[in-house]
């Protein structure tokens, strides 16, 4: 199940570089074989994390203090854009990203985001950028704080934001549930509903054992 959100006051990374699709968030090669959960922390952004060498690359904004303890990210338009792979999420979150903040994002990363327990925000790019503004004012030491039941982002500046998020999946991040525990809470729902459909429309339920097929 994905670990629950409520509160978050965290170091915050601003990546503000456009359209970065999920091959650059891991690449593909990294996703390949059987156990590659709990291992992608470490390959997060790989290609601008490391070197052709191996080594670190000091540029690049997760290899310098105090970036390296980020647990949320502000992020430029369309962030996790391109293929579907839900590693993507899986390597943000075993980085020990929490939240993603950005003015939008690719429409399956968005919602697998949720299925992990990490939060996505969107709000203005005005919003992004001065959030960006105000990390960088303070070289990282400042802290964002996030409040889901409030809805509210609350700047190093202590500038504070609102935003918007569907009701279903914020109450499946509060309560760390995924779609399939959210649906489950209304089991009894379901089953009436079934029982009171097999009174209205009993052809449409099969009772017995289908015929066995036979060949020509």
């Amino acid at each position: 199940m994905p670990k629950p959100f409520d509160k978050l006051t965290a170091t915050a990374a601003p990546i503000m570089r456009a359209n970065i699709d999920t091959d650059v968030i891991i690449r593909i090669e990294r996703l390949v074989g059987n156990g590659v959960r709990g291992t992608l922390g470490k390959w997060a952004f790989g290609s601008l994390r490391y070197l052709a060498d191996g080594s670190e690359n000091p540029d690049f904004i997760l290899n310098r203090e105090p970036y390296r303890e980020a647990e949320i990210l502000v992020t430029g338009p369309n962030f996790g854009c391109g293929s579907s792979r839900e590693g993507a999420v899986w390597s943000l979150q075993e980085r020990g990203i929490r939240a993603v903040i950005g003015s939008g994002f690719g429409d399956i990363f968005f919602a697998n985001c949720f299925q992990n327990g990490v939060l996505p925000v969107i709000v203005d790019k005005a919003v992004v950028d001065r959030l960006a503004a105000d990390i960088e004012a303070t070289q990282g030491a400042g802290k964002v704080s996030i409040d889901l039941e409030a809805q509210t982002i609350v700047s190093p500046s202590g500038a504070r934001h609102s935003f918007e998020i569907d009701p279903r999946r914020r109450e499946g991040l509060l309560k760390g549930l995924d779609e399939v525990a959210l649906t489950l809470q209304r089991d009894d729902e379901i089953h009436a509903f079934q029982a009171a459909d097999r009174t209205a429309r009993p052809w449409i339920h099969f009772q017995g054992t289908p015929a066995s097929r036979t060949s020509a």
